[in-house]
C-alpha cells in the first residue's frame, strides 16, 4: 500500500510539473513540426550559398550577410527605436546559421547571439529560430509568395540605414 502511495505521489508531481504532458505534446505537434524533423540538415555549403551575400529583409530593417570576413551588419527600426548591429555570422552543423552581434540603441549596447536551424526534404526548407522557435516552412518547392526566402535579396540593404542611425546615436550621446 505505501509504495502505490508512494507511485501515486510520484505521478501527480509529474502531472504539475508539466512532464506527465510529454505525450500530449508530442500528440500536437504540428504536420510542419513533423515534417521538418524528419528533414535533413542543410550542409554548411548549403547554407552558405543560401545566405553569403545576401540581406535579410525584417519588418523594420534588415541583417547583412557579407562573405567577406563573415562580417555580419544590421539595422532595425525608425526613430527613436533605431538601432543597429554589428558582429560576426557563422555556419556549424548541423544545419545552422548564427549571427553574434553587438547592438546599439539609443539606450545603450548589449551582445547577443541568435541561430536559426534549416533542413530541407524534396526541395522544402524548414527553418526555426533557436533554442525554442517553432519549425515553419522557410522556402516551398515551389517557391511562394509568402515564402520567408523571397525576402533574402542579393546585395546590401543594410548599410546605408546603418550610417544614419550611428550617425544619429552618435549625435545624441
Amino acid at each position: 500500500m505505501r509504495k502505490l502511495q508512494i507511485l501515486l505521489t510520484l505521478i501527480a508531481i509529474a502531472g504539475c510539473t508539466g512532464l506527465g504532458s510529454l505525450n500530449a505534446a508530442a500528440a500536437t505537434k504540428s504536420k510542419v513540426s513533423l515534417a521538418a524533423e524528419k528533414a535533413t540538415p542543410l550542409t554548411t555549403d548549403e547554407l552558405f550559398r543560401l545566405y553569403a551575400n545576401r540581406s535579410w529583409l525584417w519588418k523594420d530593417g534588415a541583417g547583412y550577410f557579407p562573405s567577406k570576413q563573415r562580417r555580419f551588419i544590421a539595422a532595425t527600426g525608425q526613430g527613436r527605436k533605431s538601432s543597429y548591429g554589428d558582429g560576426i555570422w557563422f555556419l556549424t552543423s548541423p544545419g545552422k546559421l548564427c549571427f553574434r552581434a553587438t547592438w546599439y540603441a539609443k539606450s545603450g549596447s548589449a551582445p547577443a547571439l541568435t541561430c536559426f536551424s534549416h533542413r530541407e526534404k524534396n526541395g522544402v526548407i524548414y527553418q526555426k529560430r533557436e533554442p525554442n522557435g517553432e519549425w515553419y516552412v522557410f522556402r516551398n518547392r515551389p517557391t511562394r509568395a509568402g515564402d520567408e526566402y523571397r525576402k533574402l535579396r542579393r546585395g546590401d540593404y543594410v548599410s546605408s540605414k546603418l550610417k544614419r542611425i550611428k550617425a544619429k546615436l552618435s549625435a545624441a550621446g
